[in-house]
């Protein structure tokens, strides 16, 4: 089985701008946090907006109630047709598939 996981680029842009400030708060050294993010973009591929801006007004109206700085997680995953993984309460009700971590753990097992 063959499992590709993907996030607008903003997300790591913002990854990078606001972990290491919270993850130092918790005693956690930012060259690590930083590291660990390094890391994460081997498996996680980053999206350009270039990709998914052309779902940019219908994102926003799905998740705009929520969040709708959120709204490129929303049109990356119609572009891709695919579920948002999140912990995430804002992301339920966007009429996009969401799952949580206990079921990615299922799915990949």
């Amino acid at each position: 089985m063959k499992v590709q996981f993907f996030t607008p680029n903003c997300c790591f842009t913002d990854a990078a701008k606001y972990l290491p400030a919270l993850l130092e708060k918790k005693g956690v050294d930012s060259e690590i946090s930083l590291q660990s993010l390094a890391d994460l973009a081997f498996l996680v591929q980053a999206v350009d907006a270039s990709q998914y801006g052309l779902y940019e007004q219908e994102a926003k109206a799905r998740i705009a109630i929520r969040d709708v700085d959120d709204w490129p997680i929303v049109a990356l995953a119609m572009v891709l047709d695919c579920p948002i993984w999140t912990e995430d309460a804002d992301f339920f009700g966007t009429g996009m598939a969401t799952w949580t971590t206990d079921q990615v753990h299922l799915y990949l097992d």
